[in-house]
Order: structure tokens, then C-alpha cells, then sequence
């Protein structure tokens, strides 16, 4: 189990947004299926129907310089001196129909799963913050009210009271 967990891990660090996509590596792919980048890239090219534009592309100087900056890769001389493809959710999909072993199909199954998760996660954290912000709304009114008797409070303590004339208690008859 804490094995899926490492896997898991290590996908989601591999996993990058960019064009407003969740996208992956050519050759992060690869060397989690166990192939050359190359040889990937082949059987994409031979499939090319497979990998529209929503699937797959090529990455553009300015976003290859964004990763780098970002430290997802530590250099462009890791990428063997061309732009790498990147896959979306449904392109990795797709490689699991142009990549037939049986690593490939156990590998494609976690990214999927691991997709999930993050598509799960990002729910999540968004529903997590609408409460975190209904609550932000509730206490700032309550704060306010709080506020209003804080303040009533004190002009209650800066008022004077002269004890020469101290006024009777209880009720008194004429």
C-alpha cells in the first residue's frame, strides 16, 4: 500500500498545468511506462489521429522557460534539446490504446486514478474554501456586533459616578 502511495506521489509531482491543462512530460511518461522518450514519440506519430490538439501538443520556448524557472525540470538541456510533447488527462488515455504491455497498462491505470484523485482533490479544496469564507462572512458580522457592545461597555466605565450622590435603590413610596 505505501508503495501506491510513493507511485502516486510521484505522478502528482509530474503533473503540470499549463495552456489551462493537466498535462505530463513526454519523458516523464516514458520513464514511467519503462520506454525511451523516442520510442514514444514514434508510436504517437504513428497514431497521430489518436492525439488532437486537446491531447497532446508541443510545448512553446516561453513554457519550456517557465518549467525550468519553476524547477519542474532542471534545465532544457534534459530534454535532449527539442520542445517536449505533453499529454492531457485524455492524451495519456489514448497512449494506453498505442502502448500495448502490460507495464504500460498497470502504469496508464494509476495516472488515471491519480488524475481522479487531483480532479477529486480540487473539488474538494473548493468547497473547502466557499465554507472557510461563508465563516469568514458570519464572524465579521458577529465581530461587528461584538464590537458595537465592546464600545457601549466603555462608555459605560467613562462615566463618572460621584459617590456623594449616591441614588437610592429599590422602590420608595412618597
Amino acid at each position: 500500500m505505501s508503495n501506491k502511495i510513493v507511485i502516486e506521489e510521484k505522478i502528482i509531482r509530474k503533473i503540470f498545468l499549463l495552456r489551462n491543462y493537466k498535462v505530463m512530460l513526454d519523458k516523464d511518461l516514458a520513464g514511467l511506462y519503462g520506454v525511451k522518450p523516442i520510442r514514444l514519440r514514434e508510436q504517437v506519430k504513428r497514431n497521430k489521429k489518436r492525439f488532437p490538439a486537446d491531447f497532446m501538443f508541443q510545448l512553446n520556448n516561453a513554457e519550456v522557460n517557465f518549467l525550468v524557472s519553476q524547477n519542474a525540470i532542471p534545465s532544457k538541456k534534459v530534454l535532449g534539446g527539442y520542445n517536449p510533447y505533453v499529454f492531457t488527462e485524455q492524451g495519456v488515455a489514448m497512449l494506453s490504446s498505442v502502448l500495448n504491455s502490460d507495464r504500460a497498462i498497470e502504469v496508464n491505470i494509476l495516472i488515471m486514478r491519480t488524475f481522479t484523485k487531483l480532479r477529486e482533490m480540487m473539488v474538494t479544496h473548493k468547497d473547502l474554501k466557499q465554507k472557510v469564507e461563508a465563516l469568514e462572512r458570519k464572524y465579521r458580522e458577529h465581530d461587528q456586533k461584538f464590537q458595537l457592545v465592546f464600545e457601549a461597555i466603555k462608555k459605560m466605565l467613562e462615566l463618572k459616578i460621584d459617590n456623594k450622590k449616591k441614588l437610592p435603590i429599590g422602590f420608595h413610596a412618597k
